[in-house]
């Protein structure tokens, strides 16, 4: 693989300072934490602790398999906490650690970005479909 890198051209930017191993764990980052769920729930986290239900009915068409692996993942990167409260009937709330809210304005600024430019964006792909 090394005789193959060093045929290509090398483009000065961001990824020329990195190697193989630095770029397959921003790509794995990146799936993590840029999927479209986990952008929603760690944006619905920035208030504060919340139970499982609230965020359920806070974002939008999430399935609730899909939450629950949305916050598995998140607090296995150390993103969120799950706190259990011994009470009847229980009562788990989810949380961002502080490496969770150092991720907060980037996922903001991310969905504001999306937000902002919606129709933009589906005037594009609506003048790129093909009829059929």
């Amino acid at each position: 693989m090394a005789g193959v890198r060093s045929a290509v051209r090398q483009v000065p930017g961001p990824c020329s300072h990195w190697n193989d191993d630095d770029a397959d764990f921003i790509r794995h980052v990146l799936d993590r934490v840029g999927d479209k769920w986990s952008v929603l729930v760690v944006g619905t986290l920035e208030a504060g602790p919340l139970r499982y239900t609230e965020l359920v009915h806070a974002i939008p068409g999430i399935s609730q398999r899909m939450l629950t692996l949305t916050l598995q993942h998140l607090a296995e990167d150390g993103l969120a906490t799950r706190t259990s409260y011994p009470e009847v009937p229980p009562r788990v709330e989810y949380e961002l650690t502080p490496l969770g809210r150092s991720l907060l304005r980037t996922v903001l600024d991310l969905a504001a970005w999306a937000v902002d430019n919606h129709q933009t964006i589906q005037r594009h792909r609506e003048a790129r479909e093909v009829p059929a």
